[in-house]
Order: structure tokens, then C-alpha cells, then sequence
């Protein structure tokens, strides 16, 4: 199990735990997922599960030994990351990577930390990282870039937001394992 422990000093000055998910985080990543659907842009997902499937959900990533990060601000979780790893066994090599960061916690070098993190995990359990972004989002799309990945395709106008039709672009990384 990979149960690092990232503690830093965020650009406010505040400090910001990265650790494994618990259960007990349930509620704070539901009322997260809840602002973020609100905002209505850049997480595909309409509606949040209820606290009682998210530890659900929780237990099932542990199980499976998936990666499941939280980003502790303020004592409550207000960003998560996971990896979650391909089931088949000629798939066991490979991860899908899904990472969202509430509003309020946004520019303060989160979101770097989580991707250096997952990078550590990566190294250790994976080949190959793939991931979505919609071409709208592009400092997500920067970050990806400076942390290796590349494009691998091109889903056109592949989701309505904000009144206009965007791509969804794959995106990968490899690792040595």
C-alpha cells in the first residue's frame, strides 16, 4: 500500500496535507463535487453521490489498491486525485486519472503537488497514465503538458459547456515500470 503522506506550505502561506482518502472524508469530498457541478464546467458529472456511497466508493479503491488522494486545506478535503488501474489483467499496466480542486482552493500550487504525487504513485504501480481534459480547460491542459503527457487523440465537440460545443482530448504519460 502507498500511504505517503505530502505535507506543504501553499502560495497563501497555509498548509496542505495530500494523503490517502478516508472514509471520514466522505462528506467533505460530497460538498465538494457539489460546488464544482455547480459551477457547471470542468467535471463530468451531474450529480454527486451521497455520503454513504462515496465511503462506498472509498473502500472499493482501497481494495482494489488504487490511488485515491485527498487535499486537505483548512481541515477539510477540498481536492481529490485518483488512478484507478485497468481490471483486465493485459490491462493491469495501465491507469485512468480523474483530479478535481474546489474554486476556493485553486492557485495556491495544489494542484502541482498533486500531480507530483501522482507521478511518485505512478512509479511504483504503473506503465502508462491516461487521461481526458476538454480543449476549454486549458491550464489543465498546460499542466498535463509540463508534466509529461501528451496527446493521444481528439473526441470533437465532444461536450456542450457554457453554451458552446468543446473537444475532449486524450491525453497520456509512460513510466518506466
Amino acid at each position: 500500500m502507498f500511504d505517503l503522506l505530502l505535507e506543504f506550505t501553499a502560495k497563501d502561506g497555509s498548509t496542505v496535507k495530500l494523503r490517502p482518502v478516508k472514509e471520514e472524508d466522505a462528506e467533505d469530498i460530497v460538498k465538494a463535487v457539489e460546488s464544482i457541478i455547480a459551477a457547471g464546467e470542468f467535471i463530468q458529472k451531474e450529480a454527486p453521490r451521497s455520503v454513504e456511497e462515496e465511503k462506498t466508493f472509498i473502500r472499493e479503491m482501497q481494495q482494489k489498491g488504487n490511488m485515491y488522494l485527498g487535499a486537505e486545506w483548512n481541515g477539510r478535503v477540498v481536492g481529490i486525485a485518483r488512478v484507478i488501474k485497468g481490471e483486465l489483467q493485459m490491462k493491469k499496466h495501465t491507469g485512468i486519472f480523474r483530479t478535481w480542486l474546489a474554486r476556493e482552493a485553486q492557485g495556491l500550487g495544489i494542484g502541482k503537488k498533486i500531480m507530483d504525487y501522482t507521478d511518485m504513485w505512478c512509479e511504483q504501480h504503473i506503465r502508462k497514465l491516461s487521461l481526458t481534459v476538454f480543449s476549454s480547460n486549458e491550464v489543465a491542459y498546460q499542466l498535463y503538458k509540463k508534466y509529461g503527457f501528451h496527446e493521444e487523440g481528439n473526441q470533437k465537440e465532444q461536450a456542450f459547456i457554457n453554451g458552446e460545443y468543446v473537444d475532449e482530448l486524450w491525453m497520456a504519460k509512460f513510466y518506466k515500470k
